[in-house]
């Protein structure tokens, strides 16, 4: 639902304003926008930023925190009163970094369409500064709490203040992500949108993967190099770095936007003139639809990794990120060629292609897992099936959500999708235990085939 709900009258989207011959197309084009350039330098900071906070604060549980086998007594007492088992260390360290990980999740999942509506208030250039700037000052205050002090309820006070600064570090993202997501139609003409947002989607599953593959061995190259200069503390120094250089990219863009007139109304009536685009504008609503929906295959498939791995003789449950690399390397090559020819085609077709995709790469994976090659071959096609629906449908919402708007919109669009990628992680689970693996993916296939029938792609766009 990219495109307009076929339901409605409305008519088909454009394809996005074919270029005139002899313009610059797709990447080329969007990279020749010095603004653009700007904002897109501060996502590559602020997106391997928030990558590797998560590998810092594993790195610092297990380096710093976790309480050693002869000083456990209080952890494994405090679990045994739970009935939890850690009797190793890669348990000790998973039941500590689930904190770290809820505590991320919170605002993520609440404060979305709040931030989204103050992020419509405040200049979109001075809230994206502040909040990188903010989550570098934040940062750069980690090494005091390693600090020896108090327990409390049997942990250093050190990880209740990794688990607070996690959280207030995540509040302060929920208000980057909305303005990020305002300003690119503001500085990309509507024609190459669809090329910008194919950018920004091989950037964020490129800091993805590099910042999840290669923040543990940096943080440790890191430390070894300050302590050969005589310093401590080198793995300090990655995180208020990348926010730092995000800010200062950001700092330089020049944005016009028109003087915001103080709001006399309430946070709450602003949230609803957001649902109220959703209402009035049918190409919007469906968009949003059409991300909730591969949001919520994508989360499932995160949990069907793990049993599609372990039919897999030569890669076992443990191996279950080469299938996520493999998706995700299909993601990026999906979406350099929406940019570079996406704008040839109705994203109408575009969204029905990748969600007959998805369905076709479901179906086969449920009938050839086991199989090594096809396995990862169908995982990488299931991920350019992925970036046909995901790109049109975020353009979509750029385009057509009114400038004013947008904050909000774009928060609701934040929480939505982190609800569409926290629960199915729980029902698919359940699911595949009472059902089998098998059933689980036609489900998912049968889901994301009658979506694509719903956009009736054979009509004339």
């Amino acid at each position: 639902m990219s495109g307009p709900s076929l339901s409605t009258s409305e008519s088909a989207l454009p394809t996005g304003s074919n270029p005139s011959p002899g313009k610059k197309q797709g990447i080329q084009a969007v990279m020749a926008l010095s603004d653009f350039r700007k904002l897109w330098l501060g996502q590559i900071f602020s997106q391997l930023a928030d990558k590797f906070y998560i590998v810092l604060m594993v790195f610092l549980i297990d380096q710093h925190l976790l309480l050693t086998s002869d000083k456990a007594n209080i952890l494994a007492n405090m679990a045994l009163d739970y009935d939890i088992d850690i009797g190793t260390r890669t348990k000790v360290i998973t039941m500590l970094a689930t904190g770290i990980f809820v505590a991320n999740t919170i605002p993520a999942m609440a404060l979305g369409t709040v931030a989204g509506v103050w992020a419509d208030r405040w200049p979109k250039r001075r809230v994206m500064v502040a909040s990188n700037a903010l989550r570098a000052l934040l940062l750069v205050f980690t090494p005091l709490f390693l600090l020896p002090g108090p327990q409390w309820l049997g942990l250093p006070w050190g990880y209740w203040s990794l688990v607070v600064m996690t959280f207030l570090e995540s509040i302060l993202t929920q208000f980057f992500a909305p303005s990020e997501q305002a300003t690119i139609p503001v500085l990309v003409p509507n024609e190459h949108l669809l090329a910008a947002n194919s950018l920004y989607q091989v950037t964020s599953m490129g800091a993805t993967i590099l910042g999840f593959a290669l923040g543990e061995p940096v943080l440790k190259a890191l430390r070894h190099f300050a302590a050969s200069a005589g310093m401590d503390g080198g793995e300090f120094i990655l995180l208020p770095l990348c926010y730092g250089l995000a800010a200062l990219s950001l700092a330089r863009l020049s944005l016009r936007e028109s003087p915001k007139p103080l709001s006399q109304i309430s946070v709450w009536a602003e949230i609803n003139e957001g649902l109220q685009v959703l209402r009035q504008v049918p190409s919007v609503r469906g968009a949003m639809l059409h991300l909730v929906l591969l949001y919520c295959l994508l989360a499932a498939l995160y949990v069907l990794a793990l049993q599609l791995a372990a039919l897999i003789a030569s890669l076992g449950p443990s191996g279950f990120g080469a299938l996520l690399a493999m998706s995700g390397l299909g993601v990026t090559i999906g979406a350099i060629a929406i940019a570079q020819m996406g704008h040839r085609f109705s994203r109408r077709r575009l969204t029905a292609t990748g969600l007959g995709t998805i369905t076709w790469a479901l179906v086969l994976l449920s009938q050839l897992s086991g199989s090594l090659i096809f396995s990862l071959t169908l995982c990488g096609i299931l991920g350019i099936g992925a970036a046909l629906v995901a790109i049109p449908a975020q353009t979509t919402i750029q385009e057509k959500t009114p400038e004013a708007e947008r904050g909000r919109v774009f928060g609701l669009q934040n929480n939505l999708i982190n609800i569409a990628l926290s629960l199915p992680l729980v029902l698919a689970g359940t699911l595949v235990s009472s059902l089998g693996l098998k059933p689980v993916l036609l489900f998912l296939a049968t889901l994301s085939l009658i979506a694509a029938f719903l956009e009736k792609p054979w009509h004339r766009c």
